[in-house]
């Protein structure tokens, strides 16, 4: 990740990237050295959320995509433990929290694209920062596997 944001000026301006490197960072660091941190209480860990409380999680992440969004973040906006949260959406959704806020700013960033005008300057690179996607590659590849095509080739079929 380091690389794409030092080789990318978008997204060194990009808060959804900088606090993405950051939580990144933090995670390593948790990885690497010792700590005695608790996963939280283990009488929760094994319920699963109600469609209810999957309904509020999906409706904060469709509202705050454009922001810093973590899944105790998530979880507090469910009403959930973390571990509930994490649960309902892999049994419901085959998928992680922060894997569905990734498809929603996609679809975000997607909308961009079709709105667009690479007169003006607007670019992939540019648009992919916007919604946290600090290496152009990968958002490519996350793309084309979402929509068929590229985002340059949806960027410049604006007209």
């Amino acid at each position: 990740m380091h690389s794409a944001i030092v080789g990318n000026p978008h997204a060194l301006h990009s808060p959804l990237v900088l606090t993405q490197a950051a939580r990144h960072l933090a995670a390593v660091t948790l990885s690497v050295f010792p700590h005695t941190t608790a996963a939280g209480p283990a009488h929760l860990a094994g319920r699963d959320a109600h469609p209810d409380t999957l309904r509020r999680a999906v409706a904060y992440l469709e509202a705050h995509a454009d922001q810093d969004v973590t899944v105790a973040n998530i979880a507090a906006a469910a009403h959930v433990t973390v571990r509930a949260i994490q649960l309902a959406f892999r049994r419901h959704l085959d998928t992680t929290p922060l894997g569905y806020l990734r498809r929603i700013r996609l679809h975000h960033a997607h909308a961009d694209l079709r709105a667009a005008d690479p007169g003006r300057g607007d670019s992939v690179a540019a648009i992919a920062a916007r919604w946290g996607f600090a290496h152009p590659g990968r958002f490519a590849a996350l793309y084309r596997r979402e929509f068929g095509r590229s985002p340059s080739i949806t960027l410049h079929s604006w007209a």
